[in-house]
């Protein structure tokens, strides 16, 4: 039985996991958002991302440990579409496994909820995580996106007003 994983996030670049194939693609009905470390909430929009292929039942065990750790500050799994063209209304692949954090305070202890552009980037220019300075990851994950050929205006706004915050410090600090 195969297995597929979707990333939207820093699984782009950086999966952590065997797989033996990939497809770039997007899921419906979801968002990337900055409420929470970085999120998908249900909206009738599409989430653009890469998709794993794990097909060695010993990679599938040890990539769902692994994610489970992972991808543990959301709190929900969601069996999805992938579709691979826009204009088409048959996914590519079907089943596909991907990490959601609801905007459920009760259930989800992360939710930060909705913010402004300028408060999520003057949170990310100056916030840092186990795996470093969060600004780091938004600007990978920018990189990442347009490697793909798929824009995000959320995260290029974000990204655009952290640059702003920053080389405004840069100029306090000379």
């Amino acid at each position: 039985m195969v297995m597929w994983v979707f990333g939207y996030g820093s699984l782009i670049w950086k999966p952590g996991f065997n797989y033996d194939d990939h497809l770039v693609g997007f899921i419906k009905g979801y968002r990337r958002v900055f409420y929470q470390v970085l999120i998908t909430e249900e909206r009738q929009n599409s989430q653009w991302g890469m998709a794993y292929k794990i097909t060695k039942k010993e990679d599938q065990e040890v990539a769902l440990t692994y994610l489970e750790v992972r991808e543990k500050q959301y709190d929900k799994k969601a069996y999805v579409d992938l579709f691979t063209e826009p204009a088409t209304s048959a996914p590519a692949v079907s089943g596909v496994l991907v990490y959601i954090g609801s905007p459920d305070k009760k259930v989800n202890e992360n939710y930060l909820g909705p913010a402004s552009v300028e408060e999520i980037a003057s949170q990310i220019a100056r916030a840092e995580g186990p795996s470093g300075p969060n600004k780091d990851y938004l600007f990978q994950l920018e990189k990442a996106l347009d490697f793909l050929g798929c824009e995000d205006k959320h995260v290029s706004d974000i990204a655009k007003e952290v640059r702003r915050i920053l080389s405004e410090e840069e100029v306090t600090i000379s």
